[in-house]
């Protein structure tokens, strides 16, 4: 096993519950093991500190798994699951939810998605990978799916050495699958759709419009497909609109209304466009959602992300009518909330309007964020009213 010794005082951010160790926080490795396997880590003055994967190509070095001295076996992991999944159990959820949330529930790098009777997963650390096969017989011994699908086709895994992959790992093959969400019926794409097939972590969001659409004009912005309309449909909406530059995410949509007897008007459109053609025929709403993907992923690109953040923003509170709302929010973990309540200050400021902050909110609770963790933290919604 590998023994990884850190620099003076580099463990106090481990021990405060940060679970990743950089290449540069470490002062040496010594011993033998396996990239991927387990090593023990060390303080500066040999103290031992906790156990995690280790990647020697990656710039996360460790990745920590616990801060105890046990066994990492099989069975830990089992353990690990077991805890996880109940946890949700006793918050309620049942049909689809996040049932592994990687290092908020100490598993680095392990994405674990219920959707009804399958289960899609990534594999995001090269520590989960060198396990797949075991994670994998034990996601089907504690769920009994009908199938299991991989969405390891993210970025980070190239950042771990690890090439993109997508397919079946087990089950009947089935790449679209039913859901019931907020009590609406929809349909969700394991294998095009978006992360796992679609965004978990707005369920509670997504239901929560209930309090400002009835009997209102909706515009769902990024609707991907169809969560926040269909939840302004049931809620009484008087017209929804939903758009993205997505056909295929307009066509689930499509899908996701009919099976609900619902009317929602679709429109295939880059929503930067759309918003100023509205602004510019006259077309006016009385509940603008914004729901866009991550505009900046990195540190490095934080302040074009913002503008992105800032023009969607001002275009969208231009159309929305007095007394109206707008429900704007940013899944980038490097947008902060500091920043996105200051983005949405200055896009109020921008567009000549007057608003209040009605509420703030965050991921859904089966995305619970693990204190120490700041990343796992990464969901901000706003709701402002237009005086």
């Amino acid at each position: 096993m590998y023994r990884v010794i850190l620099k003076k005082n580099e463990e106090k951010d481990v021990l405060s519950g940060f679970p990743w160790i950089y290449a540069n926080e470490v002062y040496k490795t010594e011993g033998k093991g396996k990239q991927g396997g387990v090593c023990e880590i060390v303080g500066f003055d040999g103290k031992f500190i906790g156990q995690g994967f280790i990647n020697h190509h990656s710039k996360i070095f460790v990745r920590v798994l616990t801060l105890g001295k046990e066994n990492i076996d099989r069975e830990f992991f089992r353990k690990r699951i077991e805890r996880a999944v109940g946890e949700r159990k006793e918050l309620g959820y049942d049909d689809n939810y996040r049932a592994v949330f990687a290092e908020n529930d100490g598993l680095p790098g392990l994405i674990v998605d219920k959707y009804g009777e399958y289960l899609s997963v990534q594999f995001l650390s090269l520590g989960m990978e060198v396990i797949k096969e075991d994670i994998t017989e034990i996601l089907k011994e504690i769920f009994r799916p009908r199938g299991i699908y991989e969405r390891s086709d993210v970025a980070v895994r190239e950042k771990e050495g690890l090439p993109l992959k997508k397919g079946v790992l087990f089950g009947d093959g089935a790449t679209k699958v039913p859901i019931t969400e907020n009590g609406i019926k929809m349909v969700v794409d394991l294998e095009n759709g978006q992360k796992t097939g679609y965004f978990l972590d707005q369920k509670e969001n997504r239901d929560n419009i209930r309090h400002y659409v009835k009997g209102k004009d909706v515009l769902d912005c990024f609707c991907n497909e169809g969560g926040f309309s269909l939840c302004a449909a049931k809620y009484g909406a008087k017209s929804v609109t939903a758009a993205d530059i997505s056909e295929k995410a307009i066509e689930l949509v499509k899908e996701n209304a009919a099976l609900n007897g619902f009317d929602i008007k679709t429109v295939t459109a880059d929503v930067f466009d759309l918003l100023r053609k509205y602004r510019k025929e006259n077309g006016t709403f009385d509940v603008v959602i914004l729901d866009p993907p991550a505009f900046t992923k990195t540190v490095d690109t934080v302040k074009e992300g913002y503008k992105g953040y800032k023009d969607v923003n001002v275009n969208a509170l231009k159309i929305i009518r007095k007394g109206g709302f707008l429900i704007t929010c940013s899944c980038s973990q490097h947008l902060t909330l500091n920043l996105f309540l200051q983005m949405i200050k200055e896009s109020v400021l921008s567009s000549g309007v007057r608003a209040k902050l009605v509420e703030i909110r965050t991921q859904s609770r089966d995305h619970a964020s693990a204190v120490g963790y700041d990343e796992g933290l990464y969901l901000k919604v706003a709701v402002l009213e237009i005086l």
